[in-house]
């Protein structure tokens, strides 16, 4: 029984582990690597959740374990794609560090999130692996043409660095039942996930993102 309280701190792990090896393979300039660590950070830390509901084993060191993880895999693993990025533009050096506020904005999201108990079932700003997934996927997808554009990279990395800390209300991705009635943003959200994916493959994962702050800004205020 004591080891079944261990089992989601054990996949929270795995979530930082691979963050880490992420962050690693970014500053190396590997953007395929570090855009399928966080899709791998991400799915690990969709199922330590899951598997702390299904066990019932939640602990306040699970919750801590699980920031600290994001910390990384989330914060500092798509701050180390954008440094990267930076560095390898024709920009001046310091202009390199500008990709950490990505890591410093998500720390304070995460800081916020922990304690906001209005966050349960939708989200006041844009959550840490949405961010994430945004930028490995678009490193992924056309890291030659972002670092020949550095203005655009910079630019793209104040705004969403802002989104991460701002008062704007997102939806969160959490079906309440199967009825289309409860769930239509959940729904149209997804359907339009699948046209995206099946049209653009693996290079869909940052337009994904476009298009789920675009519905929370479009249709979800008047779904809610």
């Amino acid at each position: 029984m004591k080891i079944k309280k261990h089992i989601p701190n054990f996949i929270t792990s795995l979530n930082l582990l691979t963050g880490s090896v992420g962050v690693y393979f970014a500053f190396s300039g590997n953007y395929t690597v570090a855009f399928f660590a966080v899709l791998i950070a991400g799915l690990f830390d969709f199922l330590d959740g899951l598997t702390a509901r299904i066990l019932k084993a939640y602990s306040p060191m699970g919750k801590e374990l699980d920031s600290l993880a994001d910390v990384i895999s989330f914060g500092l693993l798509p701050a180390t794609v954008v440094f990267s990025m930076l560095a390898s533009s024709t920009y001046p050096d310091w202009t390199q560090y500008i990709g950490l506020l990505i890591v410093v904005f998500s720390a304070l999201r995460l800081a916020k999130f922990n304690i906001d108990e209005n966050q349960t079932d939708s989200f006041i700003g844009l959550s840490t692996p949405a961010n994430a997934i945004f930028w490995t996927g678009m490193a992924y997808s056309c890291a030659p043409w972002l670092i020949d554009t550095t203005w655009l990279v910079i630019v793209l990395t104040i705004v969403f660095s802002g989104l991460l800390v701002s008062k704007f209300p997102m939806f969160a991705l959490k079906f309440r039942n199967l009825k289309w009635a409860d769930n239509k943003i959940q729904y149209i959200f997804l359907f339009g996930c699948i046209v995206l994916l099946l049209l653009m493959g693996w290079n869909g994962f940052a337009p994904i993102i476009g298009w789920y702050i675009l519905a929370s800004a479009t249709i979800y205020p008047f779904l809610k």
